[in-house]
């Protein structure tokens, strides 16, 4: 099986494929790459994100092909598609970071900044924070409910069909922090940065 971490210079992704890498040993080929005809030959795909939902969005359009050969992986093909942090987010329609950026539109729905409250809540929402699993995902599985996960973010996807949502995290309000669309897995918080329980998250995901 070969799983393929998209390279679009999105910032630092080395501890998320150190954390693929130590779930899949040897029996899994992980490959890091921007390469478009060996992203189509994947069996999975990992869209990570770092930075504003504005500087990833356009560094995928920087990347001559690359948003068309997602696209086809994901809604033509129904391969399966991991996106974390801002890797979810682009899923939306929308963003509103920095200014008004289109998304994938892969999960209908826009990217909004965390309502701090007047400044009663820090923004980035930084660290670990529980977990509640609202459906039964399968990247779930053998994943206790209310577990600490690790985020960093200062905003936040909300989809309109709020069926999508797998999980949620109490930060000022109820924040989206994970999603399941059919082939389509997202996760607000970072699992390659949330130990052990994180780990499982990626194993699930590897084996689908």
């Amino acid at each position: 099986m070969k799983v393929t971490i998209v390279d679009y210079n999105s910032g630092n992704i080395s501890s998320v494929i150190n954390s693929f890498k130590e779930v899949a040993k040897d029996k899994v080929n992980i490959e890091i790459t921007s390469d478009l005809n060996k992203i189509k030959s994947s069996d999975k795909v990992i869209l990570p994100g770092q930075g504003s939902f504005k500087s990833c969005v356009d560094a995928l359009r920087n990347i001559d092909g690359l948003i068309d050969t997602l696209n086809e992986f994901v809604i033509n093909k129904k391969k399966p598609l991991l996106g974390i942090c801002v890797g979810l987010q682009m899923f939306a329609d929308i963003g509103y970071e920095e200014t008004e950026t289109k998304g994938l539109g892969w999960i209908s729905g826009k990217v909004l900044k965390i309502d701090n409250q007047g400044g009663k809540f820090k923004l980035p929402h930084i660290g670990w924070n529980q977990i509640n699993i609202i459906k039964d995902s399968k990247i779930f599985k053998n994943i206790k409910n209310n577990s600490h996960m690790y985020f960093v973010h200062s905003y936040e996807f909300v989809p309109n069909d709020k069926k999508v949502i797998s999980a949620t995290t109490n930060y000022s309000s109820k924040i989206v922090c994970s999603v399941e669309k059919e082939n389509i897995f997202g996760t607000q918080f970072h699992p390659e940065k949330s130990d052990k329980i994180g780990l499982q998250i990626i194993y699930n995901f590897i084996n689908l």
